[in-house]
């Protein structure tokens, strides 16, 4: 009789710790998306400014913004959905070697062999764009139960994870 009361304490107390520990993983998750997509929107904000100030956007600080736009789309979607947008980052790192490749022939006026590497990486990223996009559609890993939480395909699903 006492192990049986034990036991049901222990479950209890197991399940109320685990309660309060999803509560506190919940809360510090939402806090850095928060966090996340507010710095991302005052750099966004920032730059954008300074572009004004200039009076002039080059091509790399329009790069640099759709950056930013990627990113805020990433936490977008992460509160919608609860699933993070692999393909998102692979677009921040495709724009990344974008603006590096421009700014590279830009400044150096010269194509090297960099140009090259860094286009076949792009090219890489790519094809992981297409991996991805294939894989989620034909191996879904969440069925989606009803439509006030999909995301429009115009926004890139936002399911994979």
């Amino acid at each position: 009789m006492k192990q049986n009361r034990a036991d049901q304490l222990r479950i209890r107390l197991h399940n109320s710790a685990e309660s309060v520990g999803n509560l506190l993983v919940e809360v510090f998750h939402y806090l850095a998306l928060f966090a996340i997509g507010g710095m991302t929107a005052w750099a966004g904000t920032m730059e954008a400014l300074e572009m004004i100030a200039k009076g002039s956007a080059s091509i790399d600080d329009i790069l640099l913004l759709f950056i930013y736009l990627e990113l805020g789309a990433m936490v977008g979607i992460y509160f919608k959905t609860n699933h993070m947008p692999v393909r998102f980052l692979i677009y921040v790192a495709i724009t990344a070697l974008t603006r590096l490749m421009i700014a590279d022939i830009s400044h150096h006026n010269d194509p090297n062999m960099g140009v090259v590497y860094i286009s076949g990486a792009i090219l890489l990223l790519a094809v992981a764009v297409l991996i991805v996009r294939y894989a989620s559609a034909r191996f879904p890993a969440v069925q989606q139960n009803s439509k006030s939480n999909r995301v429009s395909d115009e926004s890139h699903e936002g399911t994979e994870s």
